[in-house]
């Protein structure tokens, strides 16, 4: 019995070392081939089962090595079965999956990362140019605005506007050449966080012309003669520019947009040209209402041939200037109050030369390729910028809050009940920042990421709703109050604008992240898509066989993964953050195991199981912002004081893996397949947990603490040191407040030996003076601390009616009671 075992112990030794390595047809032969040579030498096996032995070996061998011969027998039948069930592709669809490009992501899928290759990517850098910008407009800009002023008028100030246009706002991403700023993306997100820390309106204003847009499509697509006319006065500010793709009838299905062109001929400046007739409805357009030019995506169809070829040219671009004849623009959406511009526009066969389609004749009806390949970079920039903001205010206001807002004669940011979602801001701020900066890296380097752009886009807005959502928790009755003293109440009401545009956060998550990633990622199903696309059965052979070995070697690695926890693992990297590295590896090969087993099992219906696939999603969403997490902390030299928040916010990634994993096993559709699956990937049971309360202890005691930690996390954001500043006075109060406390402590001390009296603080204080207990420079230090604090806390009030009529008007008045007859 015992050489029965040991036999069968060391096949299966033998075979999962062979798929563990993704040891190739050859050296699996070799395997066998010495497996049955052993039974034929070795033991008493029967002749026929040698037989049938050997036969394996050479039938396995001869598939294995030569290829024509499989092609023939395995691949050829599979090729025509795979044909048939493959998925139709929609031209949108198509469309998506050629556009932008794939980069770590990529790597991800493969199961075993090159982490060295992920921390020998670039450091994102400012210019000394881009420096200057930053430390000179955007500083000047953000003192500028004040937004309780901005939401009052529902408008920046003429002044404001003035501004912008003339410092190069609207050029940030046009190249020198045409006039613009032409920074790098990395110095575009910067422009855009800190002037969102200041105003949202403002940030929107400058945000918008810079990401999706007539210039950034002009950019990449316009021809030599739009190019010359319209990014220069771009550039300058002299025209104002907006993108229209919305319609009541196609929100998330951008492709479905009923929107038309007819190529027809019409007149134009006194001449008969070739145009197109345009009808379109839309909404949601921000910068609309004040916008010169604009740029319109619509269906094109070509009933007369005039353009040649086919009838439906399919989704084109153009821009259209506002002063056009039969443009309808200038009414206002109220986007949840918030102030920066939004609106509809209309038109009805409304005629334009086919000249001002972006691109001219040559881009006809590759307008939803266009629009995906831009997204894939913008959406990477703007509203992660937006959140980036609200994770460095929040951190940085809510710290100082909790430090200087006492409770039971102790600063809250002390208790655990704070200490918590104190935490929760801290590493959700430094995972994202760490997010931001390594996929700006990426853009700088030529890529368009489309699948980590939809990552960015989704979970630093959902963490951008839960930092604001804890930030108003922490300051209660002081982040409710709207008026001149708050500083969180209008991001808090704008949350649900950035979860909703730029692709809404339900369809990133449940379509986007896994769907496009699966395909676009993943080192084998998009090769295979293709053969199948060029009918190239040699293609096939390679990208199905190739796919079977990645496959058995996942499974392999996620099993010895996960019983060892990644331990042994030969990873670079340094002492604090290898063993996040290990793990990741573990995790990789789980998430490509799930991936591969899921599109296999489900095939197309996958896409409509949105449930596993936005699971999927979180699972390459968590690999991607924890590795950037643990790039962040090399690339800014270990700074052991940042121990905290990277533990805090690694772990938590961890366990958000865990649960999503765990989800798509509890869930999936073959029960017994979900057996082996888990026993896979999770051979010793769930045993990650959420992050310990300790680090998420050191992670508040950062925020609430003046400190080299606390000024990396919040780097970039506009910190005014101002007192008669809503925000710059935080830091003043707490900067007073901790050089206050050793003070209170010796008047606390005399008061118990019995030396003070035991009435009223002033008193007490007083009598401290008056001992020696303390000098004069320290009673007026205290008094000073209470005053700030005083106005740290203090909160509006308003006329009655809040402001909203006229000296003039009418007003209703409360009724008198008996008193005040």
């Amino acid at each position: 019995m015992i050489p029965v075992l040991a036999t069968l112990a060391a096949v299966v030794a033998v075979a999962w070392l062979l798929a563990y390595h993704r040891a190739n047809g050859l050296a699996w032969t070799i395997g066998l081939a010495a497996f049955a040579a052993w039974l034929t030498w070795f033991t008493a096996t029967p002749l026929a089962t040698l037989g049938v032995a050997w036969a394996v070996v050479a039938i396995f061998g001869a598939l294995s090595i030569v290829k024509p011969l499989r092609r023939a027998i395995v691949t050829g039948p599979v090729f025509g079965v795979y044909k048939k069930v493959l998925p139709q592709i929609s031209q949108t669809e198509q469309e998506a999956l050629d556009a932008g490009s794939i980069w770590w992501d990529a790597d991800l899928f493969t199961g075993k990362p090159e982490w060295s290759k992920l921390l020998a990517y670039p450091v994102p850098k400012l210019t000394a140019e881009e420096q200057a910008f930053l430390d000179g407009p955007v500083e000047e800009l953000c003192a500028m605005v004040n937004e309780y002023d901005v939401h009052d008028r529902m408008d920046l100030s003429p002044a404001e506007w003035k501004f912008i246009r003339d410092k190069g706002f609207l050029g940030i991403i046009i190249p020198k050449s045409y006039g613009g700023l032409g920074f790098s993306a990395f110095a575009h997100s910067e422009i855009v966080t800190k002037i969102s820390t200041r105003s949202g309106a403002a940030a929107v204003t400058v945000m918008v012309p810079n990401s999706l847009g007539p210039a950034e499509l002009l950019i990449h697509y316009g021809t030599e003669a739009q190019k010359n006319h319209y990014l220069p006065r771009l550039a300058k500010g002299l025209e104002i520019p907006c993108f229209a793709l919305t319609n009541p009838d196609a929100g998330s299905d951008a492709g479905a947009i009923p929107d038309t062109g007819i190529v027809c001929k019409g007149m134009y400046e006194g001449k008969e040209v070739v145009g197109i007739r345009m009808t379109w409805d839309k909404r949601y357009i921000t910068l609309a209402p004040v916008a010169t030019i604009l740029g319109l995506a619509f269906k094109l169809f070509d009933p007369d041939k005039l353009l040649g070829g086919k009838e439906e040219r399919g989704i084109t671009l153009a821009l259209v200037p506002t002063s056009h004849k039969g443009v309808v623009i200038g009414r206002r959406h109220n986007p949840l109050g918030s102030a920066f511009m939004n609106g509809p526009t209309q038109g009805k066969d409304v005629f334009i030369p086919i000249d001002w389609i972006i691109g001219g004749r040559d881009q006809v009806g590759n307008g939803w390729r266009m629009l995906v390949e831009c997204l894939a970079a913008g959406r990477s920039i703007s509203l992660p910028s937006l959140s980036m903001a609200a994770g460095k205010l929040g951190s940085r206001a809510s710290g100082a809050y909790a430090r200087v807002r006492s409770q039971f004669k102790t600063p809250i940011g002390r208790f655990e009940g704070i200490e918590e979602p104190l935490a929760r801001i801290g590493g959700y701020t430094y995972m994202m920042d760490s997010t931001r900066r390594m996929t700006m890296a990426a853009l700088d380097l030529g890529e368009k990421p489309s699948v980590i752009s939809a990552i960015c886009k989704y979970h630093m807005t959902e963490r951008m709703r839960v930092i604001l959502n804890d930030a108003m928790d922490i300051h209660g009755g002081k982040g409710i109050m709207l008026g001149r003293n708050n500083y969180l109440g209008r991001a808090y009401q704008t949350i649900p604008i950035a979860i909703t545009v730029e692709g809404a956060n339900i369809l990133t998550r449940s379509l986007i992240i896994f769907g496009q990633g699966a395909i676009r990622c993943h080192p084998f199903v998009l090769k295979e898509i293709e053969a199948a696309g060029e009918n190239d059965l040699r293609a096939f052979d390679a990208a199905l066989f190739g796919h079977f070995a990645f496959t058995l070697s996942n499974a392999a690695r996620s099993l010895w993964l996960g019983i060892t926890g990644g331990k042994g693992v030969s990873v670079p990297g340094s002492p604090e953050t290898r063993r996040y590295l290990q793990m990741m590896t573990r995790f990789s090969s789980a998430f490509a195991l799930l991936a591969d087993t899921s599109m296999f099992v489900l095939g197309g219906s996958l896409k409509r199981r949105e449930k596993l696939s936005g699971r999927l999603g979180d699972m390459l969403s968590m690999l991607y912002m924890a590795s950037a997490t643990v790039k962040r902390y090399h690339d800014e030299g270990r700074q052991k004081d940042d121990i905290p928040l990277l533990t805090w916010s690694v772990n938590d990634a961890f366990f958000k893996l865990q649960v999503a994993m765990d989800g798509v096993l509890a869930n999936f559709p073959n029960r017994f397949l979900a057996a082996i699956l888990r026993f896979l990937v999770f051979p010793k049971g769930l045993t990650l947990t959420a992050p310990y309360d300790k680090w998420g202890s050191r992670v508040a005691q950062i925020l609430i603490t003046p400190g080299a930690a606390r000024d990396r996390l919040t780097a970039g954001a506009y910190i005014p040191r101002k007192e008669d500043d809503v925000v710059g006075r935080l830091e003043f109060a707490m900067e007073a407040v901790i050089k206050s406390d050793p003070i209170e402590h010796r008047i606390r001390a005399a008061q118990k030996e019995g030396k003070l009296p035991q009435r009223t603080l002033a008193e007490r204080r007083l009598a401290a003076l008056n001992q020696s207990l303390i000098t004069k420079e320290e009673f007026e230090h205290l008094l000073y601390t209470d005053r700030l604090k005083r106005e740290v806390v203090m909160v509006d009030d308003h006329p009655f009616d809040l402001g909203r009529h006229s000296p003039e008007e009418e007003q209703w008045q409360p009724p008198k009671t008996a008193a005040s007859m």
